[in-house]
């Protein structure tokens, strides 16, 4: 079940491949996702020290999170994955030009996931012909359905 997406990360990339991790959540945190009050719209995948790290998803704190927390929204997170998979996807990052690009967070087993994946920036032009395709399925449907009438 899906918590929130990042839907301009398919207009901004080719995806080429998708991954799933746990993320190292403090409770407050926990608890306003569960809430739906998350952002992943500006958020980003870094490599640093051989560890996987999640920037800037904007969690807001509920009203109600205690006093002696000083809750931060912008915190880095640690992403929570085998090292075999991270060692590869290293390889992929640093060697031929990839980035690592939130998805979307979802619950699995009732842990929260973050799904994300490995693609390249689009052009503006690869965005003009993305747009155009779209408009062409969109417009050849709108015929084969009205000639099936």
């Amino acid at each position: 079940m899906s918590i929130v997406e990042n839907r301009k990360a398919r207009h901004d990339y080719f995806i080429e491949d998708r991954f799933e991790a746990g993320i190292a959540l403090e409770g407050w945190e926990v608890k306003s996702i569960r809430a739906g009050k998350v952002q992943l719209g500006e958020s980003y995948v870094i490599v640093r020290d051989n560890e996987l790290y999640l920037l800037n998803m904007h969690v807001s704190p509920l009203a109600t999170a205690s006093t002696h927390i000083h809750p931060q929204a912008t915190r880095t997170r640690k992403l929570l994955m085998h090292r075999q998979e991270i060692n590869r996807l290293i390889g992929k990052v640093e060697i031929r030009g990839y980035t690592l690009i939130p998805l979307n967070l979802h619950y699995k087993s009732g842990k929260i996931k973050l799904e994300f994946g490995l693609g390249k920036g689009k052009k503006l032009h690869d965005k003009r012909d993305s747009a155009k395709d779209r408009d062409w399925q969109r417009e050849k449907e709108r015929i084969m359905k009205n000639n099936h009438l």
